[in-house]
C-alpha cells in the first residue's frame, strides 16, 4: 500500500513528513490535553498569571516539572532553589537523546529544538517506530506534541477553578499517560530489564529518602545500567578470546 504525504523541506537534503507527524502525535494529544488542561487549571487556582502559565509550557515544557513549579512559584521560592528541583526532576532527559543521535535533524536549530522537546512521550513514540522513519518525523512529532501541551494549558487556565471543582485530582492524568506509554513501549520492545531496574531502584531509593526519591532512583538506575553494560562487554571479550 502506498501513501502520499506532503513533505516540507527544511534544509537541503532533509525533508520532514508533517502530515504523518501530526497523525503520530494524536495518541500523545489524548494524554496531553487532559494533563495540560489540569496544569492550566491548577496554575489559575494558584494565582499564576496567564502569561507565566503559557511561558512555562513554551520555555520549560516538562509536565512533571511544571506541576512542581506551581507550589514553588506560589510560595515565592528563590530561582536557584526552583532550578535545582527542576534539574533533579528532569535529569532523566539527559539520556533520552543518546538512542536518537543518528535520527536528529542536520540543521543546528532544528536539532537543538528536538533535544529540548524530547519529553518522555516524544521519546516513547520515537523509539517505538522503525529507525528509518525517525529522522523525517522527529521534528514534526516534537513540534505537534508541544503544541498540544501549550494549547491544553491555555484552555485549562481559561476554564479555571470550575473544572477543578467538578473533576478533582486532575493532575493524575499525567501519571496515567506515562503508564499507558510505558505499556505500549514494552509491547513493542518486549524487554524486562528496564522494568526490573526501575522497580529495584525505586524500592531502594524509597528506603533511604522521601524527599529525593526520584533523583536517587535515577542514579541507581544509571549504576545498574553501567554495571550491566560492563558485564556484557566482559562476556563478549571472554567469548572472543575463547574463539
Amino acid at each position: 500500500m502506498t501513501t502520499h504525504l506532503k513533505d516540507t523541506p527544511l534544509v537541503q537534503g532533509t525533508s520532514y513528513d508533517w502530515a504523518e507527524g501530526f497523525k503520530r502525535s494524536l495518541p500523545v494529544a489524548m494524554g496531553y490535553l487532559p494533563a495540560g488542561i489540569a496544569f492550566g487549571v491548577l496554575a489559575q487556582v494558584a494565582g499564576i498569571p496567564v502569561w507565566a502559565t503559557v511561558m512555562l509550557s513554551v520555555v520549560l515544557y516538562a509536565g512533571a516539572a511544571q506541576y512542581a513549579c506551581i507550589p514553588m512559584l506560589s510560595a515565592g521560592l528563590p530561582i536557584g532553589s526552583m532550578a535545582t528541583n527542576i534539574a533533579a526532576i528532569n535529569l532523566r532527559h539527559i539520556f533520552y537523546g543518546m538512542p536518537l543521535l543518528q535520527s536528529l535533524p542536520q540543521n543546528k536549530l532544528a536539532k537543538t529544538y528536538c533535544l529540548f522537546a524530547l519529553t518522555d512521550e516524544t521519546f516513547s513514540v520515537m523509539t517505538s517506530m522503525p529507525t528509518e522513519l525517525r529522522q523525517a518525523l522527529i521534528l514534526p512529532i516534537s513540534f505537534f506534541n508541544q503544541m498540544w501541551w501549550v494549547v491544553a494549558g491555555a484552555i485549562g487556565f481559561m476554564i479555571g477553578s470550575t473544572l477543578n471543582d467538578l473533576i478533582p485530582h486532575l493532575d493524575f492524568a499525567l501519571v496515567c499517560l506515562f503508564a499507558i506509554l510505558a505499556y505500549e513501549q514494552f509491547q513493542s520492545v518486549k524487554r524486562y530489564f528496564p522494568i526490573g531496574i526501575a522497580v529495584i531502584s525505586l524500592i531502594i531509593a524509597s528506603l533511604f529518602t522521601s524527599n529525593w526519591v526520584l533523583l536517587m532512583a535515577i542514579s541507581i538506575c544509571m549504576l545498574l545500567i553501567l554495571a550491566r553494560g560492563l558485564c556484557i562487554q566482559r562476556n563478549m571479550k571472554g567469548v572472543s578470546s575463547d574463539q
